[in-house]
């Protein structure tokens, strides 16, 4: 059954240890199970290569395989001393549900919806495919004004992670969880049906997070539909540089 929530240093840990120097919020268990998932989010989208885990290519791992590494969260537990109990917990309580888990065989297993730097992971394993745009109404990448200049003479790029990310609703939508941060002042329509009609591959998560690799890590500004301000929602004229 599938329930759905939302160098080491480099990465916010301390290299030896992997504990998180940064301060968590709240206390007790709900710091506890916070850091836990914080942790959880960095290894299954980043780090399950080069801590040899077991990844399938649809991402998911065993969660006693994860419960057996040596790192401790920065809530400064060691992630050992976690139960099953405590990941289901951690899925439960991720309001962007970034996780996924599911039973097979008698064994839990989890992974990240989106947000993967891991190469090995399938998009077709890991995403569903999105066919017709009548799928997606709305597909919107929020970013900065600083950032326009460069992305409508260059496209807008995957970076080091596996898919350039959408989302598929804006950010006061009340269904809308994941996808965009909540401080952008620019949105980015993506022309669905055009993207589709030219070849572009187009998946969404079990968090309704709508990602593509575009065209070798590319989404080009001629996909673009519109440009807005958020949050007053003014057109932004453009013209592909």
């Amino acid at each position: 059954m599938l329930f759905t929530s939302d160098s080491l240093r480099g990465r916010g840990l301390e290299a030896g240890t992997g504990v998180d120097r940064r301060r968590g919020r709240g206390g007790g268990d709900q710091d506890r199970i916070d850091a836990l998932g914080r942790l959880l989010t960095r290894i299954l989208r980043h780090m399950a290569s080069e801590l040899k885990l077991d990844m399938r290519n649809d991402g998911y791992v065993r969660v006693r395989d994860l419960l057996q590494l040596n790192l401790t969260t920065y809530a400064k537990l060691p992630l050992r001393s976690h139960t099953i109990d405590d990941i289901k917990e951690a899925v439960r309580r991720d309001n962007k549900q970034r996780f996924s888990v599911f039973e097979e065989n008698g064994e839990l297993l989890i992974r990240a919806n989106q947000g993967h730097t891991i190469t090995t992971i399938s998009s077709e394993s890991l995403l569903k495919p999105i066919i017709s745009a009548d799928e997606v109404p709305v597909c919107v990448h929020g970013t900065y004004k600083r950032n326009l200049e460069s992305i409508l003479q260059s496209g807008l790029k995957r970076m080091t992670r596996v898919h350039v990310h959408f989302s598929s609703g804006l950010p006061t939508d009340g269904e809308v969880i994941s996808g965009m941060r909540r401080d952008v002042n620019t949105l980015i329509f993506l022309d669905v049906k055009k993207a589709l009609q030219e070849g572009m591959k187009l998946y969404i998560s079990d968090n309704k997070v709508i990602l593509t690799e575009g065209f070798d890590g590319v989404v080009p500004a001629k996909f673009f539909e519109k440009i807005e301000t958020w949050p007053g929602r003014e057109p932004i004229p453009f013209r592909c540089l």
